[in-house]
């Protein structure tokens, strides 16, 4: 019989930001917790992210604000480039100040994980460690390791990526009760690839980009091959890029693996990252140094095995859990890197699933499927609008009607409506309900998070409790 009283053991497999980001905030609430991923060592690839209001604040019930802050650098602006390096109006993301009380600053993607594993004992993450198989019986779910380890416990977290293991295990039960959606049936389609590195610190003399006080945030839009570059400096005098390269039409990877094997010249080579690099290496771009750059000088002071190509998929996946299995980040919902919303979302979806499992009264399978169905509730709406956001802006260097009106909106908008769109943005900043809040800032509200409040109504009743004794 399972406990009515006893915390759920929670078992999460996939050590990503969103995997790290659950297992630091149930370290602080108590609920055990293990922290399974497949590679011995995660690789510092990877370039950068923006951080600001949607999450300076859970960094700062954290602990850790001031740690973050002293890696990353502020962001007021971004600015965008044509072809032949024509600038249009830069867009200011200073009104944010004033709506959260928070800035907006870019941080290295290595430097914030090392953050993020450092709030999770070393014992509780088993890396090196690839989920054969999950079962459940008696109320209770077992990870088969390859290892040939067995862990148990009362709910299992998917936050393994885009070809996450735990949907496949999750999905095939589904299936064999023909309650699977036929869309989460199909493959992933993605209608981009992108090249993504961080160069070795840079001589602020040939660079003079990297000495602002303010991170230079570039997009330069290159319409004859197909590519949105993006750029940005961090505090450590390092330069981090994106380069986007548009598809034609939507594809998958199993179609793509088909190409491959059917033709020795497919796009999907062995080394396809230094197959992109040759490719756009004559790119040229601007890096406020007075002079025009190359992609390919970014390239020569980059270390090569820092350079990585990925596949862009794109997909809400309409079923997020089952019985004792949950899923989270890219396993549910893979998001266009344009929005620079995917890293967000994945750990908002962490702080949600944080706050319900410790408002969970019982670890019955009917809390369970509850807590479940209230995080899928809270979070798709807002991961909805992420996704047509992300999906939209990708759209920018289309040639059509479609890319012509999103790039005038995203680089002629009128500052009202800038402003607008500002504040719109910042209206999902939850909260961890179960460590003291942090005090509004800001002129704009934020949305009611209801797994929030939950959370913060136990942890309300426990705190009396404790003062009453």
């Amino acid at each position: 019989m399972t406990s009515t009283n006893d915390k759920p053991t929670v078992l999460i497999v996939g050590a990503g930001l969103g995997g790290l980001m659950l297992g630091a905030l149930l370290e602080k609430s108590g609920v055990p917790y293990k922290i399974f991923e497949r590679a011995t060592v995660v690789k510092p690839l990877g370039s950068a992210m923006s951080i600001g209001p949607t999450l300076l604040p859970i960094f700062q019930q954290l602990g850790i604000y001031d740690d973050i802050v002293a890696v990353a650098k502020y962001m007021t602006h971004t600015e965008t480039f044509k072809e032949n390096l024509e600038p249009f109006k830069p867009q200011d993301y200073r009104p944010i100040e004033e709506y959260t009380g928070y800035g907006h600053y870019i941080i290295s993607r290595p430097l914030y994980y090392d953050i993020m594993l450092k709030q999770v004992p070393a014992h509780k993450i088993h890396f090196g460690h690839r989920v054969l198989n999950i079962s459940e019986e008696e109320g209770k779910v077992t990870v088969h390791l390859s290892s040939n380890e067995t862990f148990e416990g009362d709910i299992v977290v998917g936050a393994d990526g885009a070809y996450s293991a735990v949907r496949q295990r999750m999905y095939e039960q589904l299936k064999a009760n023909g309650e699977l959606p036929k869309s989460d049936q199909e493959d992933l389609p993605f209608s981009c690839t992108c090249l993504v590195g961080q160069t070795n610190p840079l001589d602020p003399e040939k660079f003079p980009s990297v000495k602002g006080s303010t991170s230079q945030f570039r997009v330069f839009l290159n319409e004859t091959k197909s590519l949105t570059t993006v750029t940005f400096t961090t505090a450590q005098n390092t330069l981090c890029f994106m380069v986007l390269h548009h598809l034609s039409k939507a594809t998958s990877k199993a179609a793509l693996e088909q190409r491959f094997r059917n033709n020795d010249n497919a796009e999907w080579g062995a080394s396809p990252a230094q197959a992109m690099c040759e490719e756009t290496q004559d790119v040229q771009i601007d890096l406020g140094s007075g002079k025009k750059h190359t992609l390919g000088e970014l390239y020569d002071v980059t270390p090569k095995e820092l350079i990585s190509k990925v596949m862009l998929e794109e997909k809400v996946f309409k079923t997020w859990h089952h019985r004792r299995f949950v899923l989270m980040g890219d396993a549910c919902h893979k998001l266009n890197p344009t929005g620079g919303h995917g890293a967000v979302t994945a750990m908002h979806d962490a702080i949600a699933l944080a706050n319900l499992i410790y408002a969970m009264p019982t670890t019955t399978q009917e809390d369970i499927t509850t807590i479940f169905e209230e995080y899928h509730k809270e979070r798709l709406p807002a991961v909805t609008e992420s996704f047509n956001n992300s999906h939209l802006l990708s759209k920018m260097n289309d040639k059509n009607l479609t890319g012509a009106v999103v790039l005038f909106m995203a680089t002629r908008m009128p500052l009202w409506m800038w402003r607008l769109a500002l504040a719109k943005l910042v209206r999902y900043r939850p909260q961890v309900g179960f460590l003291p809040a942090v005090p509004l800032q800001g002129s704009v509200i934020p949305f009611v998070s209801p797994s929030e409040q939950k959370a913060r109504a136990v942890f309300e009743e426990k705190q009396k409790r404790a003062a009453s004794v």
